[in-house]
């Protein structure tokens, strides 16, 4: 399973994050399909454009509590200000998509900036 985690400015667009979104499945190597879900925190679960991306590519949005993104916060890359400030989290973006993916996942690709949006993407090791 390879999930997306999301994060963006308030009033960011759907085509914003859906930028963010390819940048990150390019880094990666990977095409947007293999993407299998979208997570983010309970920060932004009436966002807009996250919420309006999940439909457009029908694809699930999981939204995490502050206790998931905590446990997986000791597995994220990126240290961001404004993230420690917004969500006690280090990078939202990151922490979701490892909190998703399960205990044994792993980021492949770090928090991308995009447009007002971050991605990253954390692949599970229990469900490739």
């Amino acid at each position: 399973m390879i999930v997306a985690g999301l994060g963006c400015r308030k009033g960011t667009s759907a085509e914003a994050v859906l930028t963010a979104l390819d940048a990150a499945c390019i880094e990666a190597g990977i095409s947007r399909e293999s993407v299998t879900a979208l997570a983010t925190g309970e920060i932004k679960r009436h966002e807009p454009g996250i919420v309006d991306l999940a439909t457009k590519l029908g694809l699930p949005m999981h939204i995490l509590d502050e206790h998931a993104l905590k446990q997986a916060e000791t597995r994220t890359k990126t240290v961001s200000k404004h993230s420690l400030a917004q969500t006690a989290t280090p990078s939202l973006s990151e922490a979701a998509a490892l909190a998703l993916a399960g205990e044994t996942s792993e980021l492949i690709v770090p928090r991308l900036i995009a447009n007002g949006a971050t991605c990253a993407l954390a692949r599970s090791k229990d469900n490739p």
